[in-house]
């Protein structure tokens, strides 16, 4: 089948080290977060383990009776110190554009919560047609199905089961802290090495007439 006649593809894309390297700013708001609280937080440990929800990592370092008013106080130091140093990684405008030149949508689907997502994309000049944040992992799946995603590309294993729970074709970039052998092991269809190995697996998959 020609891409021609293909219904337009909607691809989902995580946000944190799949479209972003957003180490530098975590880091950041991590050591401002604990000398507020004058807790220590290993900030270089912390961003070593993106993906999962901030309440996840918190709960490293805090009690669990803390947990929900400490995510309060990170989120209002976020936008300060975390936003700036943070850069998109390579071939992520690439991959968005990709998806743009083929007709279809391109969507953001992330645990991070929604308005500090936007505010990364909006810093960096990325503008997918939908971001919704506060999602993980399983739970991906539901934004996927709404938006109909054939494609949701990923660096975690956390993604690759919500890609896998939508009913979506999984790739997964090595960009995060999940390697190759693992993303495979959690049952991604197709691993790349990062976003700029996108466009091409891309346009391969398209005129091979996969569903998108």
């Amino acid at each position: 089948m020609s891409p021609m006649t293909m219904t337009p593809p909607t691809v989902g894309f995580d946000l944190d080290m799949t479209l972003i390297d957003s180490r530098p700013g975590i880091k950041a708001a991590y050591e401002a977060f604990a000398a507020e609280t004058g807790v220590f937080i290993d900030a270089d440990l912390a961003v070593s383990r993106l993906g999962p929800p901030l309440a996840q990592e918190l709960a490293h370092w805090f009690p669990a009776e803390e947990v929900e008013d400490r995510v309060t106080q990170y989120r209002a130091l976020y936008p300060t110190y975390a936003i700036e140093p943070s850069g998109a990684l390579p071939g992520a405008r690439d991959a968005v554009a990709a998806v743009r030149e083929a007709g279809g949508r391109a969507i953001v689907v992330t645990a991070k919560n929604e308005a500090h997502a936007k505010l990364h994309l909006v810093h960096l000049g990325i503008d997918p047609d939908a971001v919704i944040g506060g999602l993980w992992a399983e739970g991906k799946a539901e934004a996927l199905r709404e938006y109909g995603a054939g494609v949701y590309v990923g660096d975690h294993t956390g993604d690759v089961r919500g890609a896998r729970a939508a009913g979506a074709l999984s790739v997964a970039v090595a960009t995060g802290p999940c390697a190759e052998p693992e993303l495979r092991a959690a049952g991604a269809d197709v691993v790349l090495p990062d976003l700029t190995h996108f466009r091409a697996w891309w346009d391969a998959h398209r005129w091979a007439g996969e569903p998108a």
